[in-house]
């Protein structure tokens, strides 16, 4: 009997490695069509045939993918199926396993959005170098944006809870529809315009925002001319423009771009919590230091005060010194003297009576012209020590004393008041006076006013 060499498989490995087959083989696909026979069971998967004029494929969309469709499928839409082919087993059927669904219409504006951005990510409207940086404190934002919409609701209520002190000046446009370019670019062109013309009240930035809808919806924002009005802005522009998961040319043209206009709210706003917080770490500061250089200036006064001299002791000084100079200067004048007649008395001796009366009488002369010298002299440094004196009672504390004033001085510790302050009612105080000191008793304090002070 002839062995056979044929291999038997069973159904099971046979629709097994269809499957493998067609999953390795085929790449994300996607596939255009209408939607027909469409099954929403309990599970929350979608069933449904995409469908043409001439053929038509099963397909499935499992709950994990399902829920980020934005739209509701029915039978009869025309939609773009993004998947992956696959084969179920249980049945043999070949099958597409859908996971992102968008209209017909959605498909169109995607490819005319990728399209623009890619024309304006080569001129350079998306770079880096371009993006203007945002101020860490605006005073006046201009938001662009539907004044009826939640999305303006939302960044006010943001930006009053963190910083009720910013202003908000809302330039209404539309958001959707034949006229929202236009106007969105004219309202770009404004907040430009009134920043250049009053100074007054510029606009610090531009926030272009709204909420969240399909790509149809948003397109407005998916616009060459708003993109070049955003480019063009010389204030930095924050592109808060739906929600997390959409992108918009906008978006990457503008300065800074937001996921929601929430977030982008409280990127743009200041938090008045962590400012006041930082206010008062300052404040704290600043008397430390004050508190430091009054403690250092009085230190510095208490060194002076050990320093300084009493200008008594200063004139007692001046004249023992004086005593000094005028005991060597007559010391001086002796000696001269005593020398002179010295030579005098060896003249006298070793020559004729004529050269001693000569002599005799040139010593007379002499002695009279040192002298005179010796008095000038004196008088010179006597009239200095007049002038000295004179300077030092001027700036003595006892000169001020002889005019009717008085130095008060704590009773306790003889510390000098110099503030009213410094005292309080019941202290008693010392109070030098011209002749003598009184010791008096504090009853009534009075602060001086600021222009006092």
């Amino acid at each position: 009997m002839e062995r056979s060499n044929r291999q038997v498989i069973s159904v099971s490995d046979l629709n097994r490695n269809a499957k493998r087959l067609l999953e390795s083989e085929f790449p994300i696909l996607h596939v255009e069509g209408e939607i027909s026979n469409l099954a929403q069971p309990g599970s929350g998967h979608w069933y449904f045939t995409l469908k043409d004029d001439r053929a038509q494929v099963r397909c499935a969309m499992f709950k994990n993918r399902n829920h980020m469709v934005r739209f509701k499928p029915r039978n009869g839409q025309q939609i773009v199926v993004r998947g992956r082919i696959s084969l179920y087993e249980g049945r043999g059927e070949f099958q597409m396993i859908a996971e992102f669904l968008e209209d017909s219409g959605d498909g169109a504006l995607r490819r005319a959005f990728e399209k623009l951005k890619a024309s304006l990510q080569t001129e350079g409207l998306f770079d880096e170098v371009r993006k203007k940086p945002l101020p860490s404190l605006p005073e006046h934002i201009a938001i662009i944006t539907s004044p009826s919409g939640a999305a303006v609701r939302d960044v006010i209520s943001v930006m009053q809870r963190r910083f009720p002190a910013i202003r908000i000046s809302i330039l209404p446009v539309q958001v959707q529809g034949d006229q929202s370019v236009p106007q969105i670019v004219a309202a770009l062109q404004r907040a430009n315009r009134l920043s250049g013309e009053h100074e007054t009240a510029p606009f610090d930035l531009i926030l272009l925002t709204r909420g969240g809808g399909s790509l149809e919806d948003l397109w407005s924002f998916n616009t060459e001319p708003v993109a070049r009005a955003i480019a063009s802005s010389h204030l930095p522009v924050v592109s808060a423009v739906g929600h997390e998961s959409d992108f918009s040319i906008a978006d990457f043209v503008a300065d800074l771009r937001a996921p929601t206009p929430s977030a982008a709210a409280e990127l743009i706003t200041p938090d008045g919590d962590v400012l006041l917080d930082s206010f008062n770490m300052l404040t704290r500061r600043l008397w430390q230091l004050m508190l430091q250089q009054l403690t250092d200036g009085a230190k510095e006064i208490m060194h002076l005060q050990k320093r300084l001299r009493h200008p008594r002791a200063h004139l007692e000084e001046l004249a023992q010194r004086l005593d000094e100079l005028e005991r060597r200067l007559t010391g001086s004048i002796n000696n001269q003297l005593e020398r002179q007649q010295s030579r005098l008395d060896r003249y006298r001796l070793t020559s004729p009576q004529t050269t001693i009366d000569a002599n005799r009488v040139r010593l007379g002369y002499l002695k009279e012209k040192l002298i005179g010298r010796s008095q000038s002299a004196i008088r010179v440094r006597s009239d200095q020590l007049v002038n000295l004196t004179v300077r030092l009672d001027t700036l003595s504390p006892l000169a001020t004393l002889q005019r009717g004033y008085a130095i008060v001085s704590s009773a306790a510790d003889e510390h000098i008041v110099t503030r009213s302050q410094d005292l309080q009612p019941g202290d008693h105080i010392r109070a030098r006076l011209k002749s003598g000191a009184v010791i008096a008793e504090v009853q009534t304090i009075e602060v001086p006013t600021t222009s006092d002070e």
